[in-house]
């Protein structure tokens, strides 16, 4: 791997640099309680009141993965999120701080990471010389939903719906948090980007090959092929 730091694009500045300008987060207004509310709207408020999150409701067109509560987070404005499976997830842990949020749904892990970091993702694939096209690991940035997993101390999650692993803190700003381009002077303090990226795509590298060593072979032995013509 090289030494050197990888080319930066403008969606890694931070967002008080000159040409961060435009970027500074304006929390969503507080929605009014609403006694009879169903439990969907309760968990829309809670992410648009508590954390100041941008929620959509899931439609039947588009319903998403969560078969427990319809409600949908914008990706791109607050967070971009890594997506890679479980396993190779947990080895990513170590590189994030304890305030970093990570879902789980279905077998993959969600990895909270700063807003524009899914632009920086294949090349920074690239430079750390990962040029496996089948390597298990993707980004949702702009514009991408995620199923937004049940607030914490809520028990009634339905099977495959989307669930906290370390859940996000109200009152606390998520992007101190989040993962980042460190070499480009982000928050003081947060995880490296760069670090955790490596981490999981050894990680997926690894699942791939070890799934690849469980496959029966193509052809039968040879001695085996003898005795089917034989």
């Amino acid at each position: 791997m090289v030494g050197s730091h990888p080319p930066v694009t403008s969606s890694a500045l931070p967002a008080d640099g000159p040409h961060g300008a435009g970027r500074t987060t304006v929390p969503l207004p507080r929605r009014p309680l609403d006694p009879a509310a169903g439990p969907g709207d309760q968990v829309r408020r809670w992410y648009e009141n508590e954390l100041g999150w941008a929620t959509v409701p899931a439609t039947r067109e588009n319903p998403g993965e969560n078969t427990g509560f319809p409600v949908r987070l914008r990706v791109g404005e607050r967070f971009d999120v890594l997506d890679v499976p479980a396993e190779a997830g947990r080895a990513g842990l170590r590189h994030l701080v304890a305030g970093s949020p990570v879902a789980l749904q279905g077998g993959r892990m969600r990895l909270l990471v700063a807003a524009g970091s899914a632009e920086e993702l294949p090349g920074l694939l690239e430079w750390l010389e990962w040029r496996v096209p089948a390597l298990d690991l993707t980004a949702l940035g702009e514009g991408a939903l995620m199923d937004a997993p049940l607030p914490p101390g809520r028990p009634d999650a339905a099977q495959g719906a989307a669930v906290w692993l370390r859940p996000p803190e109200p009152g606390c700003e998520v992007e101190a948090s989040l993962p980042t381009m460190s070499a480009v002077g982000g928050v003081v303090g947060a995880p490296d980007l760069v670090r955790l990226v490596y981490t999981v795509a050894t990680q997926c590298h690894r699942l791939r090959l070890r799934r690849g060593c469980a496959q029966p072979p193509a052809f039968p032995p040879a001695s085996d092929q003898a005795l089917a013509f034989s």
